[in-house]
C-alpha cells in the first residue's frame, strides 16, 4: 500500500495499524544554506565545498552544495515518523544538491522479517527528477508493546512530535 505523500500523523498511524512490505512514504523538503551551515557546525564538517564558491567550483560543482549527509538525513523524518530503528544506512551519492534545492525522498520497504527485522530502500530526487542519492536501509520497526505505546501517544496529541498535522 503506498501512501504518497501524507502528514507526519499518518505515518504514526500507520505504524500504529502494521507496516507492510511495498509501503511507501515520501517527503519533500528545500534544504537551505542556513541548514546547511547549521549542520556544519553540528557535525563540524567544514570542508569547503559548503562554504567557499571558488572552492566548489575548482571541485566541478556549479556552486556550493549542501552536505551530503543533511540530505540523507531525510531519511530520519520518515524513520523518526514511523519509530523505526535504524541499524544500518548504506548511501549512495550521485549528484551535489545545491541551496535551494526541492528535495523529495521516498522511502519504500521492501522487507520485513521475524522480530521487527525490516529493509527498505530509499530514492532521493531533485526539482528536476534527478536522482541525487540512493540507500538501502535495514532496521526494526515497532512492535507490539511500541505500538501500543505510540498509540497513547496519538490519543495525547503526540506531544513529542512536532510533526504532528
Amino acid at each position: 500500500m503506498g501512501l504518497g505523500a501524507v502528514f507526519m500523523s499518518d505515518m504514526r498511524k500507520k505504524a500504529v495499524m502494521g507496516l507492510a512490505v511495498g509501503d511507501t512514504f515520501t517527503i519533500t523538503r528545500v534544504l537551505s544554506r542556513d541548514e546547511t551551515l547549521a549542520f556544519g557546525d553540528l557535525t563540524r564538517d567544514y570542508n569547503p565545498v559548503h562554504y567557499d564558491e571558488r572552492f566548489a567550483r575548482v571541485k566541478g560543482f556549479k556552486g556550493l552544495v549542501c552536505h551530503g549527509l543533511l540530505t540523507g538525513g531525510l531519511l530520519c523524518e520518515v524513520g523518526g515518523q514511523l519509530g523505526w530503528l535504524a541499524s544500518r544506512m548504506d548511501f549512495r551519492f550521485k549528484r551535489p544538491v545545491y541551496f535551494g534545492d526541492s528535495i523529495t525522498c521516498q522511502i519504500t520497504i521492501t522487507h520485513l522479517g521475524p522480530n521487527g527485522k525490516a529493509e527498505a530502500k530509499a530514492v532521493m530526487t531533485n526539482q528536476d527528477g534527478e536522482e541525487v542519492l540512493s540507500a538501502h536501509l535495514e532496521g526494526f520497526v515497532p512492535g507490539p508493546a511500541e505500538k501500543e505505546i505510540l498509540q497513547l501517544m496519538q490519543a495525547q496529541g503526540d506531544p513529542t512530535n512536532p510533526l504532528r498535522d
